[in-house]
């Protein structure tokens, strides 16, 4: 298959990195607020390389500000605009469980869950593990915690100590390291953490990972590390009773560094937005809270997933973006699964919002678009947290306008469909300075509209809208709008009209 893309072609084959993921702002969250330890180094990232960023603080409103909401977020940093994780995973120090989840309130509680309902994963020790559960207790639920596991824990009561932990026989944490190869992890600090109740309200999706190896005491042989994922769709939470987070070596790092890549290997599902129809723009503008995810806008380095049913015998398969003005916007196209820039059969990462990309002679079947945005803000490492700055409003989102058509030809049962009957041709010269010659053809006689688009997506001139006949035409553009005003230099995008489909090409006007 030959592709052709009329802006830009950039070929691209890569190998993506086994923890190198796409679509996500950064890989961690480390929560260290109000009622939990302020911890502000996490040695199982940096070894693994992960992008991250911590909040330390004990004050509630600071930390609601940024994982609940504030001014310029009203997602808080967590959750993109449509509420999916703007991070891979989360990390919950230990502390207070009861504590911290009274300081995040309902609201903050509720973007914990739709974090990691929607794809986020989640890890945590002591009261990262209590907090993810129902109860500390064996009936009831209780309302400071965040209910993502399904199950109820129970405190150990061992304070201030050092235990061991024998790993379960098949347990998924061995696919990352062999511990030394004698099933058992020794002298992990512990401070009042809990297990897994086995025999109440199990959730049959559980994995347990490693039991407490703490011979006459009650906590001996049970859970102290599990697993769980309910869906496709939902992240994987892993967690622990005890305390490896601090540790920057030995078999201690390893069960720390295995846990957060079983829970990143376990992240939901891409989802897709929806399909695209021929010739029908699909606007991108719902601000947050609108409940209808699938037209909200896009946040910060997060695609966006579209398909498009092509049929056979389909020509000219082209996709349009027009990206809200002063930002950067990426397209990509793969025919039969997610478009990534790591993965795709073509791509444009010019800088600006303005992409179209055209493959003359598509396979058959579903083709995938990804839209990224490729602008993000600035993270600022203080004592205490990141702090941002730059372009802020991208964290409530950019609007776009996303639009694909084909060219079909087909002859079915004595039938014959003309779904498009006009070629717009290549404009010369291209760039230009006063003017520019456009060339059309019509296939059959009908009603044509040729138009002047500016990157940001406003009309700039209507050339021409009316009866033509079958046969080759042209029309100029002097470079003036509507108003007869000279149009600045920049890129525009010519937009041609016909028999409801549509055609879509990139100019460039220097003066």
């Amino acid at each position: 298959m030959r592709f052709i893309v009329t802006a830009l072609l950039i070929a691209f084959s890569a190998a993506t990195p086994a923890l190198a993921v796409e679509g996500y702002y950064k890989d961690l969250f480390m929560d260290g607020g109000a009622s939990l330890s302020s911890r502000t180094t996490l040695p199982a990232s940096d070894t693994l390389g992960l992008s991250m960023e911590f909040l330390a603080t004990s004050s509630s409103t600071f930390q609601n500000s940024i994982m609940v909401e504030c001014d310029h977020d009203v997602n808080g940093y967590l959750l993109y605009p449509d509420g999916q994780p703007r991070f891979r995973t989360i990390y919950t120090n230990g502390g207070s469980a009861t504590g911290h989840g009274n300081s995040l309130g309902e609201d903050g509680r509720q973007r914990i869950r739709d974090f990691f309902n929607k794809g986020g994963c989640y890890t945590g020790s002591c009261a990262g593990a209590f907090i993810a559960s129902l109860h500390y207790q064996n009936s009831g639920i209780w309302e400071a915690y965040y209910h993502i596991w399904p199950g109820r824990t129970v405190s150990t009561g061992l304070m201030d100590t050092y235990t061991g932990h024998s790993i379960e026989p098949g347990a998924a944490l061995l696919d990352y390291y062999d511990f030394g190869g004698d099933m058992s992890i020794d002298n992990i600090y512990h401070n009042g953490g809990c297990y897994a109740r086995e025999t109440i309200d199990w959730p049959p999706e559980t994995e347990i990972q490693l039991r407490y190896d703490y011979p006459g005491y009650t906590m001996d042989d049970k859970p102290s590390c599990w697993a769980y994922k309910s869906a496709d769709t939902t992240g994987r939470l892993v967690v622990i009773g005890s305390h490896p987070e601090g540790i920057s070596g030995g078999e201690r790092l390893e069960l720390m560094c295995a846990m957060i890549r079983y829970a990143l290997d376990g992240r939901g599902d891409p989802k897709v937005k929806g399909e695209l129809s021929n010739g029908i723009v699909r606007i991108m503008d719902r601000e947050t809270g609108d409940d209808d995810p699938a037209f909200t806008k896009i946040g910060d380095l997060q695609y966006h997933h579209f398909t498009a049913e092509i049929p056979e015998g389909a020509t000219n398969f082209t996709v349009t973006l027009i990206g809200e003005t002063g930002y950067d916007f990426n397209l990509y196209l793969k025919n039969g699964g997610f478009a990534f820039e790591s993965m795709t059969d073509l791509l444009d990462t010019a800088g600006g919002g303005l992409k179209i990309l055209t493959v003359p002679s598509p396979a058959s079947g579903t083709w995938f678009i990804g839209v990224k945005c490729d602008t993000t803000i600035e993270a600022v490492n203080t004592a205490d947290y990141y702090y941002y700055t730059g372009a802020l409003e991208i964290l409530d989102g950019l609007e776009y306008r996303i639009s694909a058509q084909w060219d079909t030809t087909s002859i079915a049962a004595g039938e014959i469909a003309h779904a498009t009957a006009f070629a717009l041709g290549r404009n010369y010269p291209n760039p230009f300075n006063a003017s520019t010659t456009i060339d059309f053809d019509i296939r059959s006689p009908g009603r044509v509209r040729i138009e002047i688009f500016s990157s940001d997506g406003r009309l700039v001139r209507t050339l021409s809208e009316g009866h033509f006949d079958s046969g080759s035409h042209s029309v100029v553009w002097n470079s003036n709008n509507n108003s007869g005003a000279p149009a600045p230099s920049g890129i525009y995008m010519i937009r041609m009209t016909a028999s409801a489909n549509t055609a879509s090409r990139k100019i460039l006007l220097i003066r």
